[in-house]
């Protein structure tokens, strides 16, 4: 059995470090991105989750996921509009192949359950797409696509 909480906003900067282990990178986004989780995770809308495992041989967290609802125009698989997204899965290395992010994950989609949340999307690396279709999480039709600078 795995331990895990619901991450505060006293938790956002080991969230944003764990950030930097997903992207593989640092930079000047860490200090506004912990800005943003502070707010966030003290907001009363209570739109943003984050649920973590503390590591077990010292301060810090382990693993982390964070997940949001976004509010959407309403269809036949989600008729509330309501929409789960998880933006942030990452395990420190020294911590992996212990079930810490898949303990994490369903500590998320109980509360995405919990919220009254029917579609919860995500984008998988090929190191999660695992976990999470055991979870289940399928493969969607549609591609994905961006846009990057509009109007530039």
């Amino acid at each position: 059995m795995v331990d895990t909480r619901r991450a505060g906003a006293d938790d956002a900067r080991e969230l944003m470090r764990l950030r930097t282990v997903m992207i593989g990178s640092s930079g000047p986004w860490l200090e506004p991105g912990r800005e943003i989780l502070e707010r966030q995770l003290t907001d009363p809308r209570d739109l943003v989750a984050a649920f973590v495992v503390d590591r077990p041989d010292g301060p810090g967290l382990a693993s982390c996921v964070v997940g949001a609802i976004d509010e959407r125009l309403p269809g036949p698989r989600d008729p509330t509009g309501l929409r789960g997204y998880v933006y942030n899965v990452a395990t420190d290395p020294q911590y992996r192949r212990r079930g810490y992010s898949r303990a994490c994950m369903a500590a998320l989609i109980h509360w995405y359950a919990h919220r009254g949340i029917t579609v919860v999307d995500l984008r998988a690396t090929p190191d999660g797409e695992g976990v999470y279709a055991s979870l289940g999480f399928e493969r969607t039709k549609d591609p994905a696509m961006r846009l990057l600078n509009p109007g530039r």
